[in-house]
């Protein structure tokens, strides 16, 4: 559990001081700094730690993790960056309110706290996602082989 609260806390402290640069620097939340660079930076961040946490399994019990054991580890690290990553964004609405958010003033018929919901829902739903196929494919590669020989 120490490693995916290790690599998942790093992950959200990357979105965070994403975030925090890319709104200081262009306050537009619709422009293309903010919806590819983002979905780029925080997708490779995403996949860098879960490699780098499955290796660190390896390291850990000396051995080649299984497909099984480094899947749950990657899920695992996904879980814990997708609470805290909603517990950010969850701090950023009360604080700094709705200008951060890209869909509001497109939605202006809907009530903010179902916006919200919605948002939350799918930022927890899509880096489970998300995780569930990086640790498949990081797993495949790095899990310890059966040999046909034992």
């Amino acid at each position: 559990m120490k490693i995916a609260l290790r690599y998942g806390l790093i992950i959200t402290a990357g979105m965070m001081a994403w975030t925090i640069i890319a709104h200081s620097i262009v306050p537009n939340p619709q422009s293309i700094v903010h919806s590819f660079g983002a979905f780029t930076f925080i997708n490779l961040l995403h996949f860098a730690c879960i490699y780098l946490g499955i290796k660190a399994l390896e390291r850990e019990r000396g051995d080649k993790p299984t497909f099984k054991e480094g899947l749950k580890e990657g899920v695992a690290i996904s879980f814990v960056y997708a609470i805290t990553s909603a517990l950010y964004f969850m701090c950023v609405l009360l604080i700094i309110g709705t200008k951060w958010m890209a869909g509001e003033a497109m939605r202006p018929d809907i009530p903010m706290w179902v916006v919200g919901l919605q948002a939350f829902g799918g930022l927890v739903i899509l880096t489970m996602i998300f995780g569930l196929v990086y640790s498949t494919l990081i797993s495949f590669f790095l899990a310890k082989r059966l040999s046909n020989d034992a």
